[in-house]
């Protein structure tokens, strides 16, 4: 862990994008890392397309208060979901974006990294493990979590006929991360 003991994270977007199982996944994690985490999830009374959040309260002893106030760590997937973190994103805050689905990201002191989640996802064959794919590049970008212990997570939270498509798909997310760092450096 990168040394930040701390912290509260949001995963952002609309119903149906599994917003839910990847709060799950990554409390699992971060968890079995001797990490407290309070866990809390909104969603919009629509399966698919209404406005849902996963928080996360991490905390090396016990929250103070269990609800994120103020973001550290936030993930957009959506453009909808932009405006339901306003007013709690920290100066010092990593955003990440998906690059095509949040063409408008939030403004503001903190760092908005855009990457192709979805487009990763795709080329993985299915759009539904955008989610996952956004837990690696979570995790390469922050250090919040080993890698291992994420994927250990994940195949404990995952059915075992989509255990694979989801390691494949949380490394390609970590690959993704790799990769656009080496860019970015050569550049």
């Amino acid at each position: 862990m990168n040394g930040v003991t701390d912290f509260e994270i949001r995963l952002s977007g609309t119903g149906g994008q599994g917003l839910g199982l990847a709060g799950k996944m990554l409390s699992a994690a971060l968890s079995s890392g001797g990490l407290h985490v309070a866990q809390s999830q909104s969603y919009e009374p629509t399966s698919r397309g209404g406005m849902s959040r996963s928080d996360l309260v991490v905390t090396r002893g016990t929250a103070e208060y269990p609800l994120a106030t103020a973001l550290d760590y936030l993930l957009i997937l959506d453009q909808r979901a932009v405006t339901i973190s306003e007013g709690m994103i920290k100066d010092s805050a990593l955003v990440i974006i998906d690059e095509e689905l949040v063409p408008a990201p939030p403004r503001g002191k903190f760092d908005v990294r855009p990457l192709p989640l979805a487009q990763t996802a795709l080329g993985l064959g299915n759009l539904r493990v955008t989610n996952v794919v956004s837990l690696g590049a979570i995790v390469a970008l922050t250090g919040i979590c080993s890698t291992d212990t994420l994927e250990a997570a994940i195949q404990r939270n995952t059915p075992k006929k989509y255990a694979q498509m989801n390691l494949d798909a949380v490394r390609a997310g970590f690959e993704l991360v790799c990769h656009t760092s080496a860019e970015t450096e050569s550049a």
